[in-house]
This record gives C-alpha cells, structure tokens and sequence, in this order.
C-alpha cells in the first residue's frame, strides 16, 4: 500500500496606499500535509546560560527527562503540541533557544537556535555552501519503522532552504536562511516523531502513524503554545539582527487570532477577509493605536517554530519580522493557521 500526500500553497502580497503605513508578507514554503489543505521574549535578560554537554544537543534525544533535566536545568516552561510531546521550553535569548520535546519520560525531538548552542555536527550560522561540502543532501530521505517503510521526498525548495538528513539513529532537519546564507536553526527527530509531523510528501508501505485525536480544549492549548513560541522566537531572530524586542500587545493578539479563525472558518488564506477586510480595517475594529502596521499568515505548518522559519524565507514576510520601527506584536494560532500582526504604536 502506498500514498503520496500533496498541497498547495497561495502566495499572497498586497499593497496599500493609506495614511497608515501596512505591510503584508507573503508565504513561498511548500507545505505537504495528508489532507491536501490550501495552503516576551526579551534578550536583555540575566539568565544564565544553558550548561550544554561537549557531546552536543542531538544526544539528547533518546535520553530520559530526568537526564535532560539535570544537565540543563528546569525549563523556562512547558508546552503542549499537536504530535503528542510536551515542549520544554528553554529561552536564553539570541545565544541559545532550544525547546526539547518529551514523550512517555524520553526526548524525542529537539528545536535549537543561537550561536551559542552546540549543535554538533552541525553549527548555527554556518554557511549553507559549508554545510552542503559536509552533508550529503539527497532529495530525499528513508525512514523504516515498526516493520513498516517511509520515504519522505523533497521538493527543490525543500533541499535548499529545509531538507532533512539521516544522522545515526536521528534525522535531522536544517533550516537555512537563504538571505544570509548560514543555516537558521536545525530540529531533530526521533523516526516516530519524524513520521508523525510529516514536513514533507511521503511515500509508505505499512501503516501510516498518526498522533493522538485532539480535543477542542486541546487545540487551544496548543494555539496558546505556538503563538507563545512565535513570539519567542521572532524576537530572538530579532535580536540576532540587533533590532529591538517587540512587546506583546494583547489588543493586537486578539486581532491576530480574529484573522486565523476566519480564514479557517470560510476556508481561505489572504491578508483580505470578505467580512472583516484588510488589517487596517480589523485593527481599527479592535480599536488598537497604531501608526503602522504589517501582517504575515501562513498555514499548514507543523508548528510555530516551523512557520519563523518559512517567513524568514519569504521577502516579504522577512521585512515585517525584521522592521526596525515596529514595536508591538500580537499572534493569533487557530490550528494550523497562523497569524501575526505588527505594529508601531503611536508616540
């Protein structure tokens, strides 16, 4: 038995000519899911740095909580997802953001940024020609599991900017940033946890796993998650590029999400809604102060994580998350719609 999963993705940009400057972005990842869908953080704080092991983060994995605790310490906090493990959330600014993912006492997978992570073999910042003369990227990977068979295949977009390797036991996933030419961030992952996120088409013989059925109590709890994450890791990024922390505005969040839900409830992606119309219209409905504003929407991400990361490649979405003026940010997750609105309030 086997199947190949496709989607799509609607690229989006939209100008407008208003006293009030906005920005929207624009969504160029390929985004594969089974059923074929359209497609404060603050650097400034004292925290003490992550005591990483010589033997790099990927060793974790397959490791019991207990281990990853006490060579790291307590996260910062934890969160639930979509694919059955809590995140461990560990947030040191720039240097070093890594959440771990926990499952039945074991790490199962990991999302790490910051030069100051030690993500052997690989390193955070290491330009993309160096990591491909030292990895070998297929367009492909295979993946056998429990008697059964997978391979996950890649599109051209895939291989330059998120392509996945085999490491050990491990696969792991480099997410480049095809502006600076360095790689982002990696995510590692144990074979289930690979099969069940599914980032890519996939090819399979045998059973197609599949995480836990969620709730609606349990959506929420994952949206609240990933726009915290979002949040996170955009002004992590930012700092990265020496701009300025964003605050969380909850005004603005409630708009963000307002967006999310509409689009999934008519079933449409664009920065316009029929009913509630642009984002100047919906901020001024939710009666925020602003002088400018930007927007970026994606979907079908696997998380919020994985969605930073397709902005950061899209030059669009790349000038709202890195816009010097900006000084607030709200994020609205209804599953896998995300929405994040920016804005600059005024003096």
């Amino acid at each position: 038995m086997k199947n190949v999963f496709r989607a799509f993705v609607i690229l989006l940009i939209v100008a407008a000519s208003y006293a009030l400057f906005i920005q929207y972005g624009s969504n160029p990842e390929k985004i594969v899911k089974e059923d074929k869908p359209q497609v404060s953080s603050n650097d400034t704080k004292k925290e003490k740095s992550l005591n990483i092991p010589s033997s790099g983060l990927l060793s974790f994995i397959g490791e019991s909580a207990e281990t990853v605790e006490k060579k790291l310490g307590k996260p910062d906090r934890v969160d639930p997802s979509a694919y059955d493990y809590e995140w461990w959330v560990y947030n040191k600014g720039k240097k070093q953001y890594v959440q771990i993912g926990i499952l039945n006492n074991k790490a199962v997978t990991l999302f790490a940024t910051g030069d100051g992570v030690n993500t052997s073999p690989f390193k955070i910042g290491q330009p993309t020609r160096d990591v491909f003369k030292t990895t070998q990227i297929a367009p492909y990977v295979n993946v056998k599991y429990d008697g059964n068979s997978y391979r996950f295949e890649f599109s051209e977009e895939d291989m330059n900017t998120r392509p996945t390797v085999k490491a050990d036991d491990l696969y792991v996933q480099l997410y480049m940033d095809k502006f600076e030419g360095t790689l982002s961030s990696i995510r590692a992952f144990d074979a289930e946890t690979l099969i069940k996120q599914r980032p890519y088409e996939v090819v399979y013989r045998g059973t197609l796993i599949e995480p836990k059925a969620l709730t609606e109590s349990d959506w929420k709890e994952i949206e609240k998650a990933n726009e915290k994450q979002i949040f996170d890791l955009t002004n992590v990024i930012r700092a990265r590029h020496g701009l300025s922390q964003l605050n969380w505005d909850d005004s603005v969040s409630k708009v963000a999400y307002g967006h999310s839900s509409d689009m999934k409830e008519h079933r449409y992606f664009s920065h316009v809604s029929e009913t509630e119309g642009t984002l100047k219209d919906r901020l001024e409905k939710g009666k925020v102060n602003f002088e400018q504003a930007g927007e970026n929407i994606a979907l079908n991400y696997v998380d919020g994580p994985a969605a930073v990361e397709g902005w950061l490649n899209s030059e669009g979405h790349r000038k709202a998350l890195l816009h010097a003026d900006y000084t607030h940010l709200g994020v609205g997750v209804d599953e896998k719609y995300y929405t994040q609105n920016f804005i600059k309030q005024w003096q």
